[in-house]
């Protein structure tokens, strides 16, 4: 059995030379190297941004989005939308290991989540069997490969596979509020209402304190009274992401005039960078977690308003990331208790 790169550029088909995530098509022929694990693919995440993209493209026609879904994988040997470039997570049953896969405490038959992206997962799908529309969850019959650099967790039996599923795709963003978010900050989580935002909007509260303030823009009426509700905010603003004047107009007001410390970008659709930039002070701090953003927009945005602030990309790791995420699940009942509703 031979062994593979550890970052596995050897499944890479085209253009040679790239990682496997830049690789416009990878090598997703089953047979593991003695460095990788195969795994029987339960459900794939996609991840927002594609699979609001794939859905409008078809109309919310599932048939029409397995084809689809069907055709990409096919043809890059991954799933990797073509249009947003991202990819999302998958679950999965471990059914084979090579010898020389680092891990020693993996199992044949341990059921894991990936925390690496569809976009660099070597992915064959055998059958789509049902696309949910309303949780991105995609269930299938099919198989995907891990390289040794691959990150993954072993699913915790207190949590339903796909309660974790949902909450450990976007896993990175509570994460990188805890990093981010000091006591007596004021932040802004923009696109609050959905998975990623309502998981930040807790975090934030937790880090913020009785000091600070918290702010969630949505762009849902009824996605905003449900952040009331669970009051997970300290203000909850109804407005659109994509109109950069009217956010900065709005946070200002619900702050007395003050910028935000942390502002953190969750939303699925673009055109959402200015809106973000405007409304974060000088030498502040911006998170784009949304694979919708343009960088390019947003670097060249601050520039233009005369912006000195640090804009991170939204890395999708963060060291501990899973288990600070699971434990959200545990520690707030009503966070549980919507994602219950909405994903299994």
């Amino acid at each position: 059995m031979k062994k593979g790169c550890p970052f596995g550029t050897h499944r890479v088909i085209e253009p040679k030379g790239l990682l496997p995530q830049a690789a416009k098509k990878i090598d997703n022929d089953m047979k593991i190297y003695s460095n990788e694990i195969l795994i029987d693919v339960i459900t794939l995440n996609i991840d927002s941004a594609s699979f609001t993209q794939i859905k409008e493209a078809c109309n919310h026609n599932t048939e029409k989005m397995k084809k689809m879904i069907l055709e990409i994988v096919n043809e890059r040997g991954k799933m990797q939308n073509p249009v947003t470039g991202s990819g999302g997570m998958l679950i999965g049953i471990v059914k084979e290991i090579g010898p020389d896969f680092p891990d020693k405490t993996l199992k044949i038959g341990d059921k894991i989540a990936t925390l690496v992206s569809l976009s660099l997962t070597p992915l064959k799908i055998e059958k789509i069997k049902n696309i949910n529309l309303e949780n991105d969850q995609v269930d299938i019959e099919g198989q995907a490969i891990l390289f040794e650099t691959g990150l993954y967790a072993v699913l915790p039996e207190d949590i339903p596979e796909k309660l974790a599923l949902a909450a450990l795709d976007v896993a990175g963003a509570p994460a990188q509020v805890d990093k981010l978010v000091k006591e007596g900050d004021t932040v802004c989580i923009i696109g609050g209402g959905g998975k990623s935002g309502v998981l930040c909007s807790y975090q934030a509260m937790k880090n913020a304190g009785d000091k600070g303030k918290v702010i969630v823009v949505e762009y849902s009426e009824k996605n905003a009274e449900r952040i009331r509700e669970m009051n997970i905010a300290h203000e909850v603003i109804v407005a659109d992401a994509t109109k950069p004047v009217e956010i900065y107009e709005k946070v200002l007001k619900v702050t007395n005039g003050k910028y935000c410390d942390v502002t953190i970008n969750n939303v699925n659709v673009p055109d959402t960078e200015m809106s973000s930039i405007l409304i974060t002070k000088d030498e502040g701090i911006v998170y784009f977690f949304s694979m919708a953003t343009s960088f390019t927009k947003a670097a060249l945005g601050a520039e233009g308003v005369g912006k000195d602030i640090t804009m991170i990309i939204g890395n999708g790791y963060t060291k501990g990331h899973a288990e600070l995420t699971l434990q959200i699940l545990r520690e707030s009942k009503i966070i549980r208790k919507l994602f219950e509703k909405l994903y299994i």
